[in-house]
């Protein structure tokens, strides 16, 4: 019997099983996610059309791939025009024990060279680890291709013991982003309560839990202690807006 334009291969398998999720989110009006799983399905369409000798099919593979090439191109053109007006929103949700959701894999689609300043608003930004998680996202800021020149903290005051301690961590952050020729300004705010990330072009990120998502690790010698990737996560939710102007602190 004859294999429809889609056979049975395994490649054909796969495009068919993404593409009608890509259907099913563009049915949902999830375009995000739609636009991402047409472009997986649309490459693995293309590596079906080569392999593929018989011209019908060769034929038929061509209207498919059009056929979504067209809606993706649709969608593309959509999400560029909802951030134009300041409507685009993604989420993401990490689920409990999570991985694969370090700094670096949550926040570099959205850096780039015209990334020059900075706002964090995160209330914990207080204790050891804290710090350290605050001191991570400076040091993924410095490694991107984003010039930053300014970075923006608005945080709570340690009302307790470890007031001592957290002044001094962000001190010592402040002087060592002086020496990469990054300035670090620090405000305290006894009523905040919002965690929300912003960088100069547009793009803001919330997360339920701000910066602080991340499971302490088992051991000091256990996978995920230096590579964040590997780090369980806590159940949190990131929502993902772009406007056209950020407000200052």
């Amino acid at each position: 019997m004859a294999k429809s334009g889609l056979g049975q291969d395994p490649q054909s398998t796969a495009a068919a099983t993404v593409l009608k999720r890509a259907v099913e989110l563009d049915s949902e009006s999830r375009y995000p996610q739609a636009l991402v799983c047409y472009q997986e399905g649309i490459d693995l369409l293309l590596q079906v059309l080569k392999g593929t000798k018989d011209n019908t099919k060769r034929c038929n593979l061509r209207e498919k791939i059009s056929k979504y090439m067209d809606r993706a191109e649709n969608i593309k053109k959509y999400l560029e025009q909802e951030k134009e007006d300041g409507k685009y929103h993604k989420q993401i949700k990490i689920e409990e024990n999570a991985t694969g959701f370090s700094y670096e894999s949550l926040f570099r689609e959205y850096l780039n060279e015209t990334v020059t300043e900075v706002w964090i608003e995160d209330p914990y930004i207080r204790h050891t680890h804290q710090l350290y998680n605050f001191l991570r996202f400076c040091e993924m800021l410095i490694k991107r291709p984003c010039k930053v020149k300014t970075i923006h903290l608005l945080t709570s005051l340690d009302e307790g013991t470890e007031q001592v301690q957290q002044s001094r961590g962000l001190q010592e952050i402040e002087e060592s982003l002086r020496s990469h020729g990054v300035l670090l300004e620090v405000q305290y705010s006894s009523s905040i309560h919002d965690r929300e990330i912003r960088f100069n072009n547009g793009w803001m990120i919330k997360i339920g839990r701000g910066l602080d998502y991340f499971k302490k690790p088992q051991s000091r010698f256990s996978l995920g202690y230096c590579d964040f990737d590997l780090r369980p996560c806590h159940e949190t939710t990131v929502d993902i807006f772009h406007k056209k102007h950020t407000k200052n602190i």
